[in-house]
């Protein structure tokens, strides 16, 4: 089973126990969890990408901690007037692990609901 997700503007395919690097989450803490919106479920043959069966499906995940992309170096020089400079660049992230994709109860639903 897996799961076409939504998450920081891109669209990720997750499974169960998959490590997702995704941008910042700036008011999550280590061990906390998360839910994250699916836009299609695929369980052995069954492919599910109807909008109204969608909201019954549960895609969470676990905030395992912070991490940093790659280093990129941007340097800037003009020639025959002695100017360089140089600068780097860094970008945070953060890696969640897939916990379950699974069919929500109707009384997680409702409860949704009642909270919005």
């Amino acid at each position: 089973m897996y799961a076409i997700v939504r998450c920081g503007g891109r669209q990720e395919k997750v499974a169960l126990d998959d490590v997702l690097t995704v941008d910042k989450l700036a008011d999550e803490e280590e061990g906390s969890s998360l839910t994250l919106p699916a836009l299609l479920v695929v369980d052995g043959d069954t492919v599910i990408s109807d909008p109204a069966e969608l909201t019954s499906y549960q895609v969470t995940a676990e905030v395992v901690g912070p991490a940093a992309g790659p280093k990129i170096n941007m340097i800037h020089y003009r020639n025959k007037t002695g100017y360089k400079r140089r600068q780097g660049h860094r970008q945070k992230y953060t890696e969640v692990r897939i916990t379950g994709i699974e069919k929500a109860s109707k009384t997680s639903r409702t409860s949704k609901a009642a909270k919005a």
